[in-house]
């Protein structure tokens, strides 16, 4: 079985780069295979980890619906949207990832989600770990795309606005009894440490405050990959000062 770390946030906290970076690391360190997933119908992993993807699940349903007939005779709709999200799943070098993306038709996200979700249970058991980007805000807890995670990782910025996000994440997730075995917090995009009184009554586990960094902003504007961020960034060093909180097995 699989360990999952999924990350969760407002939008703007920088979520999408943790989750990449926290790709990085695993891979470096040779934990084991990975298969990152991009549940945010606003894709952006793929090309943080320096991949454009191909095929998203959206598209994948879109097409599937408007030419049922690619259906083969004998093979029921929901096993042949399996096999093709099976086979959608591009390889990176040292890790997959596997991308929601945004159906184009009417309706809502529903049914990708519910294929999402059907999805992962079975990919989690064929790879060591599982990194999840999962959409900004709360909805996607609400429709429980995400059911459990050996790690919570929720990303705030250092405003008040982003630390209340962070505590109502924490707060549905109790609600909605998803499981969470390890719930953590990280403070991206801050110039100095938070108060401790500020964030000792959010019901997460503080990993640090990761400065804002200008070569990870400038690796944006030229839409190269976080492959390419330095191995001294002061990003990467908080990570790897904490990051075994994350992603350790026990």
């Amino acid at each position: 079985m699989g360990y999952v770390i999924a990350l969760a946030g407002k939008g703007g906290t920088g979520k999408t780069t943790i989750a990449a970076l926290i790709v990085r690391l695993i891979k470096e360190k040779n934990l084991g295979s990975v298969l990152a997933i991009d549940a945010d119908p606003n894709n952006n992993l793929a090309e943080a980890l320096g991949i454009t993807p191909q095929q998203t699940i959206g598209a994948l349903l879109d097409s599937i619906c408007a030419h049922p007939e690619t259906v083969p005779p004998g093979m029921s709709k929901d096993r042949f949207i399996e096999y093709k999200i099976q086979t959608s799943i591009e390889e990176g070098e040292g890790f997959d990832i596997l991308t929601m993306g945004r159906p184009e038709g009417p309706g809502c996200y529903c049914y990708v989600n519910n294929c999402l979700r059907g999805i992962m249970e079975k990919l989690i058991k064929d790879y060591d770990y599982v990194v999840i980007d999962n959409e900004a805000g709360l909805e996607h807890l609400s429709r429980r795309t995400t059911r459990f995670a050996d790690a919570l990782v929720v990303v705030s910025d250092p405003t008040a606005v982003g630390l209340r996000a962070a505590q109502r994440i924490r707060q549905l997730i109790k609600e909605l009894d998803i499981t969470t075995k390890k719930n953590f917090l990280i403070i991206n995009r801050c110039e100095k440490e938070v108060n401790s009184e500020t964030i000792k009554n959010l019901g997460l586990d503080y990993l640090g405050c990761i400065p804002s960094d200008n070569e990870i902003s400038a690796l944006s504007v030229d839409g190269d990959s976080l492959w390419k961020l330095k191995d001294n960034a002061a990003s990467i060093a908080v990570l790897r000062k904490s990051g075994d909180s994350i992603w350790q097995l026990n």
